[in-house]
């Protein structure tokens, strides 16, 4: 059994001696601490009392360290001096490092593209984004805010959605062309990245095709859309993906529908960061600036006369 912690004399105390220990004056600590001098007289007299032994020699202008004063100025102050660098380094941190938690995909299709933009506006701020495939706890990580999927719904914490997602099979536009892709029952024949995947059942129930089990399919699994759509630009094959993360490259023409309908997701992309927090400046600049890209980057999408579901343009 490990034996209690030393009990710790009152760190207002301990302030106090350093200060009158530093200037060898009780009415300089005084100053300094913005305290009187009876205050200072009665704070030593309390570490006094602790120590069992005089820490000063009172004389008419200035106060002496008593032996055991000296072993303790030093470790004290030291002591003081970590603290004090600690506490201004994490405060520097706090107020000019901006740290972002990001699911994979999100912080690499769309994030990153967007974000020398955010740093351009404010430089003042060091940016730091970290991708991971679980919900980041911010009272334990040091993480100022997050973009997630999902529905919406964590305790405790602010989230306003960025954008509705929804899912459509993408590729290039010379593999729909070669495969000659116009209807939903085309896509049976051409190579299906990740056909596991659920929403290929659920894009394939929309539109109103039966279609076989697709999992038995030859083609390749992939982890992350991200790295479907890899594949998809190289005309691997079809990849079934959010567009919204995908709009530069359909911008751009390097991926098309390969048919034309998009499903609404019941899920979307959101800004969280928690409640106490909401009053930052640094979590109030960037949630505006993505807000305002999410906005921006609205897609109109395509949707199929008579499908099933209800497909409607992202917000």
């Amino acid at each position: 059994m490990q034996p209690p912690p030393p009990k710790l004399p009152p760190l207002a105390a301990v302030r106090v001696f350093e200060a009158a220990a530093r200037h060898q004056n009780f009415t300089r600590a005084a100053e300094e601490l913005g305290m009187t001098q009876a205050a200072v007289s009665y704070q030593i007299r309390l570490l006094e009392d602790r120590v069992g032994a005089p820490l000063f020699v009172r004389q008419p202008r200035q106060v002496v360290l008593t032996a055991i004063g000296q072993r303790l100025a030093g470790p004290v102050g030291k002591a003081l001096a970590d603290i004090g660098t600690v506490f201004r380094d994490i405060c520097e941190q706090n107020q000019t490092v901006l740290t972002i938690s990001s699911l994979q995909t999100m912080a690499i299709t769309w994030l990153s593209p967007r974000l020398a933009q955010f740093q351009v506006e404010n430089p003042q701020f060091e940016v730091r984004v970290g991708t991971t495939e679980h919900l980041v706890n911010f009272a334990t990580e040091s993480v100022d805010v997050a973009l997630r999927y999902g529905l919406g719904e964590w305790p405790g914490l602010v989230a306003e959605r960025l954008f509705a997602c929804h899912y459509a099979p993408l590729c290039t536009p010379e593999l729909r062309e070669q495969l000659q892709l116009r209807e939903p029952r085309d896509l049976l024949r051409a190579p299906m990245l990740s056909p596991m995947d659920i929403c290929w059942k659920s894009w394939f129930a929309d539109v109103g095709v039966d279609v076989p089990k697709l999992g038995g399919r030859a083609t390749m699994a992939l982890q992350m859309q991200a790295m479907s759509i890899q594949a998809a630009l190289r005309g691997h094959g079809v990849a079934m993906a959010i567009p919204e993360l995908f709009a530069y490259d359909i911008a751009a023409g390097r991926l098309v529908f390969a048919i034309n309908h998009a499903v609404r997701d019941e899920r979307s992309y959101w800004v969280v960061y928690p409640q106490e927090r909401q009053r930052e400046r640094k979590i109030r600049l960037f949630r505006d600036w993505v807000l305002g890209e999410a906005r921006a980057a609205c897609m109109k999408l395509p949707v199929l006369a008579g499908s099933r579901g209800v497909a409607v343009p992202a917000v």
